[in-house]
């Protein structure tokens, strides 16, 4: 959906109120991009997975079975109310053992586990505006918080590499909630953080599957943020939802919640 007024909901039109108390992000895919995150900068953890693996295949073949994988444990995860994305990463990568033919050790787990936490950690970068869009809302008296699906020992160290938690007012993790997206546990955590209703909040995400459609069903508006040939992790698992709005960057964000 584009941003010309005519195709504004008539609550953001003609009004000098602020229209929602509250505006919740995604994190990945949402306020950064995984782009900084996938193709060459996994490339050389899957190398050295196949190696740990004793395993020699071509690099579309283990591409393809990474593929596989990945959908494969994300459509069984996606049903749970909760679960460690430690869990579900080291699922991903011991289905994709089996696909190319090898075993993955407990050993082989764990490392999986932390080259790739260290990759995101280290490797992410913001979308261009981030900050100077948080800044916009924050001074405009709107609540601003993440609601994540990811574990504390990548969230927390992400937002203090990002320099982010000064201009937060909150951020939950599926950890700390103990729910994951689309489950509505997650965000009836985030909207007791902000102390408002879900019909006052606006959600931010990149995911139909798992951002949009929880947030929809807890009446709120929504905001679907994508990057063009960009894979979302989790495409595909389950039911997904039209959002009601649609950007290609941050700084619309802003532009639909204020005048």
């Amino acid at each position: 959906m584009s941003l010309d007024s005519a195709e504004l909901p008539s609550t953001l039109l003609n009004s000098t109120a602020v229209n929602f108390d509250a505006v919740f992000f995604d994190f990945g895919g949402t306020l950064f991009s995984y782009r900084s995150v996938q193709g060459r900068s996994f490339y050389p953890i899957l190398l050295e997975g196949l190696e740990r693996l004793g395993v020699s295949v071509e690099s579309r073949e283990a591409g393809r079975a990474w593929q596989k994988a990945s959908a494969e444990s994300f459509r069984e995860h996606h049903p749970l109310d909760y679960y460690l994305h430690k869990d579900l990463f080291q699922d991903i990568f011991r289905r994709f053992a089996v696909h190319v033919g090898g075993e993955a050790s407990p050993a082989d787990l764990e490392w999986f586990h932390e080259a790739q936490r260290r990759m995101v950690v280290d490797g992410f970068e913001l979308r261009p505006g981030c900050v100077e869009m948080l800044q916009r809302l924050r001074g405009a008296g709107v609540h601003a918080g993440i609601v994540s699906n990811i574990d504390d020992d990548y969230l927390l160290p992400m937002l203090e590499r990002a320099g982010l938690l000064d201009h937060l007012d909150a951020w939950t993790s599926s950890e700390e909630a103990s729910s994951c997206k689309p489950h509505r546990g997650i965000y009836d955590h985030a909207l007791r953080k902000a102390d408002t209703a879900a019909e006052r909040s606006m959600f931010v995400g990149d995911s139909p599957e798992h951002d949009i459609i929880g947030a929809r069903r807890l009446g709120m508006q929504t905001i679907l943020i994508r990057d063009e040939n960009v894979e979302t992790p989790g495409a595909g698992a389950g039911e997904a939802a039209e959002p009601h709005h649609r950007v290609t960057a941050l700084s619309s964000v802003a532009d639909l919640v204020l005048d």
